[in-house]
């Protein structure tokens, strides 16, 4: 059943068929169900003033039931703890890892082949990612650091997707909505895999048409995900602007400040952090402390939404490999809110000695040591991908 909605009246659940009257020019890229009340903000911004909605293909809430008689207060559910680094949590979060580089690469390589008939491979994988994201945060935030160069823009997808969910989740947004960022960030760079081999792994600097061409995966990226079925407008809105800057510098449509949908701006956060922590073909890694310095100073990304983001990661973000003042190295394993330069880290390696040690937690606060400063493994001679799957979490603490 069709049904002309006015702007005003439309709600959450409402399955959108297309615009009717508006005092834009708004194409709506695409049907479907509006999961968000921000979204609904957005079309009214944008103009829309009235939609026409399937109320067959709706999910509407119930309608209310009455309040039955009060009866003995039963007790509260309390809130699942997350559970702590340890060697079961950070098996767990690696088999979703590892299976999400499987799911990833699988889609891509079907995507190329032209036998991708729908996204829902990824919206399942985002829908994992985002559990472990409010189960299992930290052993996540753990994998999302450990690097693997060859792999680069599998896991860089895959981290983006992990950081954009644990940074919506702290502002305090709902899990759908938190679901939809991920996806968006998930997808964003999916335009890549049809750019030329010459371009994706060029070493040097781009030359002007080079760059125009790199410049092109936005919007290919978009036409893709549209030919794949339904996808939500946030998360369409991700992966077309994800490249655009407050200061109207990015690209493609060169778009300014409130013009650029904040969960793009979330995304564009996310996406320069895990590039500089990266290893890339045509340039080094830093360490994340390095990294969040450079986010504060660069003027064109969000700087209330870089501060926030710091506030969420914390100064010695969980997985950031530490050297510590006894001479020792560890990962960081859980941030401490109440003493941010004194997180937990988990020891394993003497710098004085060069020799692996055993794996021990230890809680900063309560102990007369303290960080030096990040490291990068690569100065140690570390392959931590490797360490890290084949030694250390089987030498976790339980």
């Amino acid at each position: 059943m069709l049904e002309q909605v006015p702007i005003d009246d439309l709600q959450p659940g409402m399955y959108v068929n297309q615009v009717l009257e508006q005092t834009g020019s708004l194409k709506m890229r695409s049907k479907g169900i509006v999961k968000t009340q921000a979204i609904i903000d957005s079309l009214k911004s944008k103009g829309i003033l009235s939609v026409e909605v399937d109320l067959a293909k709706s999910k509407l809430p119930e309608p209310a039931v009455p309040p039955e008689p009060a009866k003995e207060k039963e007790p509260e559910v309390t809130k699942p703890v997350v559970k702590p680094v340890g060697r079961d949590s950070i098996n767990e979060a690696n088999e979703l890892y590892s299976s999400a580089i499987a799911i990833q690469s699988s889609f891509l390589k079907s995507l190329k082949d032209g036998a991708v008939k729908d996204l829902s491979p990824m919206e399942s994988l985002s829908h994992s990612l985002i559990e472990s994201v409010f189960d299992n945060k930290d052993a996540l935030s753990c994998l999302t650091m450990i690097k693997d160069t060859d792999q680069y823009l599998l896991e860089h997808s895959i981290n983006c997707s992990v950081l954009s969910g644990i940074f919506c989740e702290f502002l305090g947004y709902d899990r759908d909505t938190t679901e939809q960022v991920s996806l968006g960030a998930l997808l964003m760079d999916i335009g890549m895999s049809s750019l030329p081999d010459e371009i994706r792994n060029n070493t040097g600097e781009f030359s002007s048409d080079d760059w125009e061409v790199m410049k092109t995966h936005v919007e290919i990226g978009a036409d893709l995900v549209e030919q794949c079925g339904d996808i939500s407008d946030l998360s369409l809105r991700i992966i077309e602007e994800h490249h655009e800057r407050v200061d109207g510098s990015g690209y493609p449509r060169g778009l300014v400040g409130g013009e650029i949908s904040e969960f793009a701006r979330i995304a564009a956060i996310v996406d320069a952090y895990d590039a500089m922590t990266s290893n890339r073909t045509h340039k080094n890694s830093i360490t994340p402390t390095q990294a969040l310095k450079r986010l504060t100073a660069t003027e064109n990304l969000d700087q209330e939404l870089v501060k926030q983001f710091i506030q969420c990661i914390g100064v010695h973000p969980v997985g950031s490999l530490v050297r510590l003042k006894s001479g020792k190295l560890g990962i960081v394993s859980k941030i401490n809110p109440k003493d941010p330069v004194s997180p937990h880290v988990m020891t394993f390696y003497s710098v004085t000695s060069q020799h692996f040690n055993e794996v021990k937690r230890v809680d900063l606060s309560q102990y007369d040591d303290e960080i030096v400063s990040g490291v990068r493994p690569e100065e140690f001679s570390l392959n931590l991908p490797k360490f890290f799957k084949d030694v250390f979490i089987n030498q976790m603490p339980l």
